[in-house]
């Protein structure tokens, strides 16, 4: 008996003690996975470069703060501005005895900070905006509106707060919508109440079992509030996939064997399967590793472990139960079952094979169709247009830049330079090496705006500037003096004339810090973050890639014994995704659908690949698998993938219905970066489980023949039937 037949005995054997054990488990578990959430921060875009070394050398040597809250403040037409002036004097009153905070501005300490019916402050801290949590509700308690009076927090500590809340209330908005369809789904696959609530249970054990385990990671990891949708969504799927393919084979050997007969048989082949289709996905996810980003290895981390913990639920938690229901997993039966030669599956397995070359040029003409919008993909950084619309958060912050930012000068647009020199800045031979630096960015073309000691005096010759810094006037030293220089460092801010997210500004930022210029530059600012997440992502990706490709090669051809098998499945999802990319494009980008026109999330393309890439092996190794099975008995191809065909569509087609409700139901949700992933991915599994796994695979299956078995020379069918010659 091989190591999966003993498993299957001792699982049996130990139902009821394995059963207790994952109810121990659940318990323990799931008391920190309700205790995750409280432990989650921010958008996950955290990277260890140039960005962050500049960030902080302007908060240590120029005093800006690690964060600020923004009051903004608007009052409608039957206020009178002396009332609207005295409520916001009565709230910054009460905000005196406010001591967390670093400083406090009131719109009546800078000229512009009060305009019309609008109106500004701010609070500064000396803490990072993930860390605010008690300050942001110490001050929600002072913050009140009065009639035709409003004040709203916004700012990055508030925005990350109602991430965290927005990803919270899309978790409980998907989990509503998802999991009724899901049942329903489950229900007409095995036509009882019974087996169809199995994979539910199994999903949600996997999840919580999963969650609770990554709180202990927040000791030593900085956890996005992403992972509260990332690991619900690829667990449930992954689970159910896992939970339908068991349960289906089960009930199928059910009918001929007894309970443990059955449940051995069962472990021997269908787990085979999850073994293999899991081995795939945790890979997909490992290749996250390489790309050294908050967020990836969030998801690699979430999505590996839920890989993990759903193959070993479905590899002992699911047979034990299945061993203590024995025959009664087929009561409250409520829809018949139909016999397989009768279905519509078996019906379209046959109208593929009977005319092959019509089907694949069909399948191969509708994905290069979808391939075609992907060339005007724009990537971009998702920000504070991720929260979804109606949050005051949101709101108020458009408010403060249309009212109180010029376009020309909005943080997207900004870039900072530090100069660095070896002894004091304002030393003459110093000062001479900065002055052409400065001059070199004001001719720049793609440079608005230059904010540096020269257009704060309107001095232009650097020897005058000079001899104004040494002797002039101390009243208007000091201010620039505070704001331009620290000892040996110059702050220089920089404003472009690009787009958000122009490409042209990321490589204009990143030839200037790879410039030779005499003295040390350290570069910041929104622009030079992005510059630098792009170019991990570009760097570090294709790493992973080639892992996932390779492995993912090496495991089916080690699965199947078969070269052609695991080089059509690489392609065929290869093509399947860029498709996918095409129409996400389409809807998202281009506006289709009822959509207002975005940006895609630059997460998109690697998450979707990763997770889809091993995910859609799951279809792969079930369908192949049981061709295999047939293959081996018959000897012959063509009638094998008839009946892999027959035997697995519905199950598929259950499985992925199942994937694209659970995805898919992040669409109704409102951050933006999550509706597209889960839009994605569900158009993904969609293609993949239609047009390629139903389509394209069994029609190169027949025109491949039995070379579809050839592995190096060896031909396992020829070796059993020495007669018998590929076709």
């Amino acid at each position: 008996m091989n190591i999966l037949g003993r498993l299957g005995s001792s699982i049996y054997d130990k139902r009821k003690w394995i059963l207790l054990i994952w109810i121990f488990a659940i318990l323990i578990f799931g008391f920190f996975a309700l205790k995750l959430p409280t432990v989650l921060s921010g958008n996950g875009f955290e990277y260890k470069g140039e960005y962050n070394q500049t960030r902080k050398i302007l908060e240590k040597d120029f005093g800006d703060p690690k964060s600020s809250i923004i009051l903004v403040f608007e009052k409608d037409k039957t206020i009178s501005e002396k009332e609207f002036k005295e409520f916001i004097q009565d709230i910054f009153n009460k905000l005196n005895n406010f001591d967390s905070a670093k400083d406090i501005m009131s719109p009546f300490d800078k000229e512009g900070m009060l305009k019309n019916k609008y109106a500004y402050g701010m609070l500064t801290f000396d803490k990072k905006a993930e860390s605010l949590g008690k300050e942001i509700t110490n001050l929600k308690k002072v913050l009140r509106n009065k009639h035709g009076l409003k004040v709203t927090m916004t700012g990055e500590p508030i925005i990350v707060q109602d991430l965290n809340v927005a990803s919270q209330e899309d978790l409980a908005k998907a989990e509503m919508i998802g999991l009724p369809i899901a049942l329903v789904v489950l229900v007409l696959a095995f036509g009882g109440l019974i087996a169809a609530s199995l994979p539910i249970v199994i999903g949600v054990v996997s999840i919580l079992i999963t969650m609770g385990t990554v709180y202990f990671f927040s000791y030593h990891f900085d956890l996005t509030i992403f992972i509260l949708n990332i690991v619900p969504m690829i667990g449930l799927a992954l689970s159910i996939d896992f939970a339908l393919l068991f349960i289906n084979r089960y009930k199928e050997e059910l009918q001929s064997k007894s309970i443990q007969e059955a449940l051995n048989i069962t472990i021997n082949t269908a787990g085979r399967s999850i073994i293999f289709s899991g081995l795939c996905v945790f890979i997909g996810l490992s290749g996250l590793w390489f790309i050294k980003i908050d967020i990836f290895q969030n998801v690699a981390l979430g999505g590996m472990l839920v890989v993990l913990i759903a193959a070993i639920s479905a590899l002992t938690l699911l047979p034990a139960l299945l061993g203590l229901l024995g025959k009664n997993i087929n009561k409250l039966s409520v829809i018949p079952v139909t016999e397989r030669e009768n279905t519509v599956w078996h019906q379209l397995a046959k109208a593929v094979m009977n005319h092959p070359i019509i089907m694949a040029a069909l399948a191969l003409a509708i994905l290069l169709a979808g391939l075609i919008p992907v060339r005007q993909m724009v990537l971009a950084i998702p920000g504070t247009d991720s929260l979804p619309a109606r949050y005051p958060s949101r709101l108020a912050l458009e408010t403060f830049q249309e009212q109180f930012i010029a376009k020309e000068k909005r943080d997207e647009k900004k870039v900072t330079f530090v100069l660095k020199t070896k002894g004091p800045v304002i030393q003459y031979s110093n000062f001479k090496k900065i002055s052409p630096i400065i001059h070199d960015l004001e001719k720049d073309h793609l440079v608005h705006t230059v904010i540096s000691p020269f257009s704060a005096t309107g001095i232009r010759n650097e020897n005058q500037l000079y001899q104004f810094l040494q002797h002039g006037n101390a009243a208007q030293l000091t201010p620039l003096k505070e704001y331009f220089f620290r000892d040996n460092k110059m702050l220089i801010e920089v404003y472009l004339n690009t787009g958000e997210h122009s490409a042209k500004a990321r490589q204009w930022v990143k030839n200037w810090s790879q410039k030779k210029l005499g003295i040390q530059l350290f570069i910041g600012g929104p622009i030079k973050f992005e510059q630098e997440i792009f170019d991990e992502i570009y760097h570090k990706a294709p790493y992973g890639l080639l892992l996932i490709v390779l492995s993912t090669f090496v495991i089916l051809m080690t699965a199947f014994r078969s070269i052609l098998i695991p080089l059509k499945a690489i392609l065929m999802n290869v093509l399947s995704l860029g498709c996918t990319f095409g129409i996400v494009v389409w809807i998202f980008q281009q506006g289709h659908l009822g959509t207002a026109p975005v940006d895609i999330a630059l997460i998109l393309p690697v998450f979707v690949f990763t997770l889809v890439f091993g995910l859609s092996m799951d279809y792969e190794v079930f369908l192949i698998s049981r061709i295999q099975e047939f293959y081996l008995q018959s000897g012959d191809n063509t009638l094998a993938t008839i009946s892999g065909l027959t035997y697995t569509s519905k199950i598929i087609t259950s499985a992925a219905a199942i994937m694209i409700v659970v995805t898919g139901a992040f669409a109704f949700t409102g951050v933006m970066p999550v509706k597209q992933l889960g839009v994605g991915i569900a158009i993904a599994i969609f293609i993949d489980a239609t047009i390629v796994r139903m389509v394209l695979v069994p029609a190169l299956m027949k025109l491949l023949g039995d070379w579809n078995w050839w592995l190096f020379g060896y031909h396992f069918k020829r070796q059993q039937n020495p007669k018998r010659k590929p076709a």
